[in-house]
């Protein structure tokens, strides 16, 4: 295409606007009767005396529009889902808050459980003690009671060997 000048374009566009101008007018009407065929070669003209830099500038118009559409899409998209993980972290945060709350709550739980069986198990053995040291108390006054014995009566049987409440002598025997 062989470049134009401004003044070609502002031609054919003067052209279009006298075909205009001189049209018939329709009776009681502010239209006008033009020629199509006459209207449409010029406006073809002018069409082609457009430069192709014209059309590939509109043409990146467009797609200029559509790539900010698009990317406008996007953005939102990437908003909803940075939203979404956003709510998913958050909900995964708590859940684990919650957790380790619970997993305090049973350790502090299953400590006072343990102290307080260790605590009852202590009382049940200090009275087992207890009552062991009684028994071992009554054996050892027992113990006590019967050595005295034996030495009272060793002393009288030293003294009378045929006593009858001696027992290393058995008068039945003799």
């Amino acid at each position: 295409m062989t470049e134009i000048t401004l003044g070609e374009l502002e031609e054919r566009l003067d052209e279009l606007e006298l075909a205009l101008a001189e049209a018939r007018p329709m009776p009681l009407s502010a239209s006008v009767l033009v020629s199509r065929e006459a209207l449409t070669q010029l406006v073809t003209e002018i069409r082609d005396l457009l430069p192709d830099e014209l059309r590939q500038a509109r043409w990146v118009l467009r797609e200029r529009e559509s790539l900010l559409e698009e990317a406008e899409q996007t953005a939102q998209r990437l908003v909803a889902d940075a939203k979404q993980e956003c709510l998913r972290l958050a909900g995964e945060t708590e859940v684990m808050r919650a957790a380790e709350r619970e997993a305090q709550r049973v350790h502090r739980e299953s400590k006072e459980q343990s102290r307080t069986m260790r605590l009852e198990a202590e009382d049940y053995i200090d009275g087992q003690l207890a009552r062991f040291e009684l028994i071992l108390q009554k054996t050892l006054k027992t113990v006590a009671t019967g050595r005295d014995r034996l030495r009272a009566n060793g002393e009288q049987d030293s003294m009378d060997p045929t006593a009858d409440d001696n027992p290393l002598f058995d008068h039945e025997r003799t």
